[in-house]
């Protein structure tokens, strides 16, 4: 018999505080971006977009996921953002209300990399016939 976590849920995925907690700091962090003017190189004149944020159980490490909305690097801008998380943390505390501010961890985002990747891949002539073959049967 299988045993299901404290949420009635079985499996390993992420409770319902998780999630909520997780979308509480992604939407600070992206106004902390937006309004504030971070000091590293990797930074300057990026438009930072944060995808999504991954809590741990204990809500205190996440994980945001993050890319530019234009040029620029997510690795560089995840390094960027890395340097600078002991700032964004401090402000971060001010945003949300947590019974601890978690420690931020930034991880580049290539999920709008593997969706392009994928859209060119069903875009090829290729896949075009083959899908076409399939609407005939």
């Amino acid at each position: 018999m299988k045993r299901k976590s404290r949420g009635g849920q079985e499996g390993a995925g992420p409770s319902q505080r998780q999630l909520r907690a997780a979308e509480l700091v992604r939407h600070a962090l992206v106004e902390i971006v937006q309004r504030e003017e971070l000091r590293d190189p990797d930074l300057k004149g990026v438009y930072v977009t944060i995808g999504e944020v991954r809590a741990s159980p204990d809500l205190k490490h996440m994980t945001a996921f993050v890319s530019s909305l234009g040029p620029g690097d997510p690795q560089r801008i995840a390094n960027g953002l890395t340097r600078v998380s002991g700032f964004l943390r401090g402000r971060l505390g001010k945003h949300v209300d947590l019974r601890f501010t978690p420690e931020l961890h930034f991880q580049p985002d290539i999920s709008y990399d593997e969706a392009r990747h994928i859209d060119e891949l069903l875009a090829s002539p290729e896949v075009a016939r083959d899908l076409k073959h399939e609407d005939d049967e």
